[in-house]
């Protein structure tokens, strides 16, 4: 099966099932045996850029047809999605054989459909007609940057107009490779001359790359793993030393347990839960390929505190479940999924929160994280939390070149990083 097939294949497949697109892309590169390097690479690309700018070129489609929007059939519609995907974001991809690969994919009785409205976008010198700016700014954004209205609508409504846009901008990219170093083994120096890649800005012991498929055999004897600069600042802002006892509520997949463990040079105590027996056995297999004997992990629910480990931690993590509306650059499905989900959010994340704070002890310190941008479930949630708890108070961090009083958002436009959100606190002694 060609690499364009196998798009469309899985692209059809995932929207009918409404399947997680890393989870779906993941299993066909395992079946598809066969297929080159580059195979995988073209494949993979237009996968995620077919569901990432799917608004926009829904917008496209339906503006050029000669026939009702809701007549296209549903897999016309996908392989007009992917041909115009590959005209507008694809420089190395000549239009003719964009054109001719998805007519070739096309039913025969829409081959000439399909035909002129790709070649017709062509001759249009492949330009775009936005809804106004000014008049529509909700719907603009929502097509120029292929996000629903609701997200569009929660972006300007917590950051005003300019800025929801140069957020919505900076997810569109294409997103580099960060990860921790392994720093039982290996020094940030030495990792860069063995491996290459660039050092993160801010985060002590992160590396970049624009691919790690070349080190999967150092990835998997536990050299590094792989973690986004933002959480890596999370994990420095908690502030651990050796010897420390820590807890991580929602640990899974493990990468800010890992850190920590680090950090404390394999000293102290981490103790990682998570609410999934098979997210355990996963923060378990990492740990002993990173060679970590100072972390434990165990199946919990983090809205409910063990009344053993209550008072009991110096560093504790509540990195909550949470929309996830800070990494649409590497889950560009997360920004198709129900909004309405998310109002049912912050109920879960405050009883994550109360756990949390009944397990520092007096002159531990408490980090609420999440990976999102939605004011609703960060600033807010937190001065709810400091209303009911005055035992509580910022405690400032700095990490790198960043400095804050305890509270602070990272975002791509600014930081280069995930959308991200740290609030640390002290319990007062």
């Amino acid at each position: 099966m060609t690499a364009r097939a196998l798009a469309l294949d899985v692209l059809l497949r995932c929207e009918a099932a409404g399947q997680y697109a890393n989870l779906a892309l993941d299993s066909a590169l395992k079946r598809e045996t066969t297929m080159t390097g580059a195979e995988k690479g073209l494949f993979t690309a237009l996968f995620y850029s077919t569901i990432e700018h799917k608004i926009t070129l829904d917008h496209i489609i339906d503006g050029a047809s000669s026939i009702a929007p809701s007549a296209i059939e549903r897999r016309v519609r996908m392989i007009l999605r992917m041909g115009l995907a590959q005209l507008l974001y694809f420089d190395r991809i000549p239009d003719h054989a964009a054109i001719d690969e998805m007519v070739e994919l096309t039913p025969k009785r829409s081959k000439g459909f399909v035909n002129a409205i790709l070649r017709g976008f062509c001759r249009r010198h492949k330009e775009i007609t936005f809804p106004d700016a000014e008049r529509e700014p909700i719907r603009y954004l929502s097509v120029r940057y292929s996000v629903p209205e609701e997200l569009a609508r929660a972006f300007v409504q917590g950051y005003g107009f300019p800025r929801a846009e140069s957020l919505l901008a900076a997810f569109d990219r294409t997103p580099e490779v960060t990860v921790r170093i392994n720093t039982l083994r290996y020094h940030r120096e030495a990792f860069l001359q063995q491996f290459g890649g660039a050092p993160t800005k801010n985060a002590p012991y992160g590396v970049s790359f624009s691919d790690i498929s070349a080190l999967s055999c150092a990835l998997a004897a536990g050299d590094f793993f792989v973690q986004d600069e933002a959480s890596q600042i999370c994990v420095a802002a908690l502030g651990v030393k050796e010897g420390d006892r820590v807890l991580d509520l929602c640990a899974a997949p493990g990468s800010k347990s890992f850190g920590a463990a680090l950090t404390m040079q394999n000293t102290g105590e981490v103790h990682s839960f998570d609410l999934h027996e098979s997210k355990i056995s996963l923060i378990r297999r990492g740990a002993k390929a990173l060679g970590l004997t100072n972390l434990t992990a165990a199946v919990a629910d983090a809205r409910q505190a063990n009344p053993a480990e209550l008072g009991h931690f110096d560093c504790v993590l509540a990195d909550v479940p949470c929309s996830g509306y800070g990494v649409l650059a590497k889950k560009p499905d997360i920004r198709y999924k129900d909004f309405a989900a998310a109002a049912g959010l912050p109920p879960i994340q405050k009883a994550i929160l109360e756990s949390a704070a009944a397990c520092v002890r007096p002159g531990g310190v408490l980090v609420y994280s999440t990976c999102t941008l939605l004011p609703a479930e960060n600033e807010e949630q937190i001065a709810a939390f400091l209303s009911r708890h005055g035992e509580f108070a910022f405690e400032p961090f700095c990490v790198g070149g960043i400095a804050c009083d305890g509270m602070l958002t990272l975002a791509p436009d600014t930081n280069g990083t995930d959308g991200f959100f740290i609030a640390k606190m002290c319990k007062k002694g």
